[in-house]
């Protein structure tokens, strides 16, 4: 799985957008679907991360494919 930034998951009622990643941590904000304003900052290492959107559908944003890279 290959994480970047601005990348947004799904899971449940919760949406994870991804802040920062580094070498062994991810930086994200979590956010309840319903009431996107209220979003909780917190950074976990890739693993922990990993484990906790599995599962989970990934959101594309226009103009951005499954790999990552951007549609011309």
């Amino acid at each position: 799985m290959r994480l970047y930034q601005n990348q947004l998951w799904r899971q449940g009622r919760n949406l994870y957008r991804i802040v920062r990643v580094e070498r062994l941590s991810v930086e994200f904000k979590q956010m309840d679907s319903d009431n996107s304003e209220k979003s909780v900052h917190r950074t976990l290492t890739k693993k922990e991360f990993c484990r906790l959107i599995k599962g989970a559908e990934e959101v594309l944003s226009e103009g951005r494919q499954k790999d990552g890279s951007e549609m011309k």
